[in-house]
């Protein structure tokens, strides 16, 4: 078989295999397979770059970032629909349908807590895909959408244009496992899953996108050229013929039979792979439904009936402490076990002190309880009449639960975090912050590894990670030999990084990049830092009162002294890098605005402070020059009216040299 037929047979095969796995949920090809011959495919694509096609299924990764998404004109309205909230809304609504078309059918499904979308094929290859937007107007996100892999890239027999509708989702599991990811990095976590899939369809980076494992569950043919139906059950099998993964659905007649239909539904939604917020009645008759027609917000052929959240009473048997990873004392209320959304719930989050506080909520009290977005239990009051004699307020502990160093609250929130440096509850991120690539930059370091050290008890605090033997890393899943001296290698290559990346490896809050090289730069050694005084700290430009006694805290603790014990006694470089050499940018400050073509922003910066200037995020008077590149926005209008001087790209690389 030469190249070129064995390109079309492994599209034909991976294809297939993707249809079966991500739509029919039936894999038949195993995963070892499926990349082995994805890795093929490649190789082969690239030795034939000429034979690459938008449908292969090597164009699931979209390449280059976005810098922004371009505007769509919806040829067909992606209309919204009408909420019932109750079953003498939806037979209102019913009477209405029949007063106009009285043999009415209907079709029902489950409402998907999704983003909507619009994908766009011609002549089979799917060449768009957009949100909804206002519903006249969305946003172009075709690179993004070729990255859920149970979109179509071709369908067969296709008609020469067609435009269907669909909810992009998050599965459960999917959003579950990334917030207990983006948790063990410390950033943020995600509200609930349509939040996740609407901030993962909207990234820039089509590959950050195709990380999120979106899916798409479609409900609509909005346009076809050549094919014509006469219900909307028709439009379903027709999508499910050409391969769409299409949304659970159910016919019904009588009103009697879609309230039976919801509430089955709504009684088993635990199993449906995603959240959905209510059920969707429509008209199954195309016909009757443009009968029927639209008002200016809503179909009239159509209606979303919305759950009501079940709201149940259970007792406060306890309340507990948990320390996440970034350190945040969170309170959890214990229950008396109660039914809700389908599930047996026998905690919930009290979020901070203040929630506690404003509630009222102490242990023995009876609460009412809901699940919030149908998936995180929630206290919403206390029923005051049943609260037991000899109850007491209750107030987070001073001391970290875990391992006791003092806690403190967040100047500009309601967190309460615990202080310890060697905490083990923050041991993952503190680990993995220590390890990144801004700070002591050990590669081959990333969470996996950092997760198998601690779960092998070889690593208790970032000080550990130099005394680490070879034959004990060797040892761990995945590893081997030659990954663990590569790994020992990158951990004695760091031992050598400026005091810089230490101060800002340690974790001090308020204490970024910036200020570790400020810091740095003041002090020059670690010893000079730890010795400062509050008077010596607010002294250093960037260097406020409230990161001063972050740093000052962050010093005392004899959690902090023992890693820098630790890390002085394995050799970590403690001083900064001398200051000579190239400093024409001494007392300077740079704005840089826009898209750069010729370094990042990251680059660019490096370069203005390893000249001895800084880089700052915002104009004001004492900014020295202004580096904008294209799309230059805000800044560089308040650059022109503060009569800052503005350089082009060109300019600035004549400055660096």
């Amino acid at each position: 078989m030469d190249d070129f037929a064995e390109i079309e047979a492994l599209r034909r095969e991976l294809t297939q295999a993707g249809y079966e796995y991500y739509v029919l949920d039936k894999p038949t090809m195993s995963d070892y397979d499926y990349d082995h011959k994805l890795r093929r495919l490649e190789e082969l694509e690239g030795a034939h770059p000429e034979t690459v096609t938008p449908d292969s299924p090597t164009q699931r990764v979209g390449g280059q970032a976005l810098e922004s998404f371009s505007q769509v004109r919806h040829q067909v309205p992606l209309e919204s629909l009408q909420d019932v909230f109750d079953f003498g809304e939806l037979e209102a609504f019913d009477q209405r349908v029949r007063a106009v078309v009285p043999e009415a059918e209907y079709v029902v499904e489950p409402k998907v807590d999704g983003l909507s979308v619009a994908l766009e094929y011609v002549d089979g290859l799917f060449v768009r895909g957009a949100t909804r937007g206002d519903g006249q107007v969305g946003e172009d996100v075709t690179e993004n959408l070729r990255t859920v892999r149970s979109i179509p890239l071709k369908i067969p027999d296709a008609p020469p244009r067609l435009i269907v509708r669909g909810e992009v989702y998050m599965p459960k599991k999917v959003f579950h496992a990334l917030n207990e990811e983006r948790e063990r990095r410390g950033e943020a976590l995600f509200a609930n899953p349509r939040n996740a899939a609407a901030g993962s369809l909207r990234q820039l980076d089509p590959k950050v996108a195709a990380s999120r494992k979106l899916d798409i569950a479609v409900f609509n043919v909005q346009y076809t050229e050549g094919e014509t139906f006469t219900t909307h059950l028709e439009t379903l099998n027709y999508l499910t013929d050409k391969g769409f993964k299409v949304i659970p659905h159910y016919s019904c007649a009588r009103v009697s039979q879609i309230t039976e239909r919801i509430s089955e539904i709504g009684e088993t939604r635990e199993a449906f792979l995603f959240d959905i917020d209510g059920a969707v009645v429509k008209v199954n008759s195309l016909s009757q439904r443009e009968a029927l027609g639209s008002t200016a917000k809503f179909p009239r052929w159509a209606a979303a009936y919305k759950y009501p959240p079940e709201v149940k009473p259970a007792q406060v048997v306890d309340i507990v402490v948990q320390v996440g990873r970034t350190g945040v004392l969170t309170p959890k209320a214990v229950l008396t076990p109660v039914r809700l959304a389908g599930t047996t719930v026998t905690n919930a989050t009290l979020h901070n002190q203040d929630f506690i506080t404003e509630k009222d909520i102490r242990i023995g009290d009876t609460v009412l309880v809901r699940k919030a977005g149908e998936i995180i239990p929630e206290v919403l009051s206390v029923v005051e009449d049943k609260r037991p004699e000899g109850t007491q307020p209750w107030f987070l502990p001073k001391t970290c639960p875990v391992c006791g160093a003092p806690v403190e609250r967040d100047e500009d929130g309601a967190h309460t975090r615990c202080t310890g440096a060697e905490c083990p509850a923050q041991l993952l991120r503190n680990l993995a912050h220590f390890a990144s690539r801004d700070a002591m930059d050990i590669e081959g370091l990333g969470i996996a590894v950092v997760e198998n050290l601690v779960n092998a008890q070889l690593v208790k605090t970032p000080g550990d990670l130099y005394f680490l033997e070879e034959e004990d890393v060797a040892k761990l899943d995945r590893m081997g030999k030659r990954s663990s001296q590569k790994l020992l290698a990158a951990l004695e290559k760091s031992k050598g990084q400026d005091l810089s990346r230490l101060i800002y490896a340690f974790g001090i809050r308020q204490v970024g990049q910036k200020a570790g090289k400020i810091l740095a730069a003041r002090f020059q050694t670690l010893d000079a830092l730890q010795n400062a005084t509050m008077e010596e700290l607010t002294a250093v430009d960037d260097i406020g009162e409230i990161t001063a006694r972050s740093i000052l805290d962050w010093m005392a603790s004899p959690q902090s002294r023992h890693l820098i014990d630790r890390l002085r006694e394995a050799g970590v470089n403690m001083t900064a890098a001398e200051q000579g050499g190239d400093r024409r940018f001494e007392g300077m400050t740079f704005v840089l605005t826009g898209t750069l073509e010729k370094f990042t922003r990251d680059a660019a910066s490096e370069m203005i402070e390893s000249r001895g200037g800084k880089s700052a995020g915002s104009v004001s008077k004492k900014t020295t020059y202004v580096v904008a590149g294209e799309a230059a926005g805000s800044k560089l209008r308040k650059a022109q009216e503060l009569g800052i001087p503005v350089l082009t790209e060109d300019e600035f690389l004549a400055l660096l040299k």
